[in-house]
C-alpha cells in the first residue's frame, strides 16, 4: 500500500518574505559576480580590446628609442618593449598607409611589396626613437601610434608619402595631416613609386577613384 505524500507546510507571509528577500540578494551576488568577471576580463584583454593608458604611453615610449625587432609591412612595425603581456611592442605609423601586403582575404596590393621592402631596409634592427600624440596613442587594435625617427633623423611616416610608398591617410586627424597631404600631392605630381602606374582599382576606398 502507498503512502500518501504529506504535503509541504504552508509558509507564512513572514517566510515568504523572507524566502523572496534571500532570492534577491543572490541574483543581485550573481549579477555583481557577473558583472565583475566582465570587467577583469576586459581589463586583461580577453575580449580583444584592451584600454588604452594615454598617460601612461606617453610616459613610457614618448621620445624614448627602441630597436625595431620586425616589419609587419610598411607601416606596421614590433620593437623591443613587452607590452601587456607580448614580447614586444606593434607600432602603427601615423598618418601613412601603405598598401596592403597582410589583409586576411584580400590580394597583396599595388607596391605593397615595395613598401615593405623599403620599410625593413629603413629601419629593421635598428633604433628609432618614437614620437606620440598626447591625446590618443592607440588605435582600436591596440597598436601603439607614433611618428618615427630614423637613425638619420628623417621621419620614416614622412619618407613613405615623399617617395611614393604610402598614402596619407585622411581618416585620422594629427598635427602632420597637411604637410603629408602635400608630400602626396608632389609625389603624385612626380609619378613618385606607386604612383606611376596605379590604377583606379588599386586606390585605398577613402581616396578618389581617379589616379591623375
Amino acid at each position: 500500500m502507498r503512502r500518501r505524500k504529506t504535503p509541504p507546510p504552508k509558509l507564512t507571509d513572514s517566510q515568504r518574505r523572507r524566502r523572496y528577500a534571500l532570492r534577491r540578494i543572490g541574483w543581485a551576488l550573481a549579477a555583481a559576480a557577473v558583472l565583475l568577471a566582465i570587467f577583469v576580463g576586459d581589463q586583461q584583454g580577453i575580449f580583444g580590446r584592451l584600454p588604452r593608458p594615454v598617460g601612461e604611453d606617453f610616459t613610457r615610449y614618448h621620445g624614448k628609442s627602441f630597436r625595431v625587432t620586425y616589419v609587419v609591412d610598411g607601416d606596421t612595425i614590433d620593437i623591443d618593449e613587452p607590452d601587456r603581456g607580448a614580447p614586444a611592442t606593434r607600432i602603427r605609423l601615423w598618418g601613412v598607409d601603405t598598401p596592403e601586403t597582410k589583409a586576411p582575404g584580400k590580394p597583396v596590393a599595388h607596391f605593397g611589396p615595395e613598401a615593405t621592402v623599403f620599410t625593413t631596409r629603413a629601419c629593421e634592427g635598428k633604433t628609432v626613437r618614437l614620437e606620440l600624440l598626447s591625446g590618443s596613442t592607440r588605435d582600436k587594435y591596440h597598436r601603439l601610434l607614433a611618428y618615427v625617427q630614423l637613425p638619420d633623423s628623417t621621419m620614416l611616416n614622412r619618407e613613405l608619402i615623399r617617395q611614393g610608398y604610402g598614402y596619407a591617410d585622411p581618416r585620422f586627424p594629427h598635427p602632420l595631416k597637411s604637410e603629408f597631404q602635400q608630400l602626396q600631392a608632389q609625389a603624385r605630381a612626380a609619378d613618385a613609386g606607386l604612383w606611376k602606374d596605379v590604377k583606379p582599382g588599386d586606390l585605398p576606398y577613402y581616396m578618389s577613384k581617379s589616379p591623375n
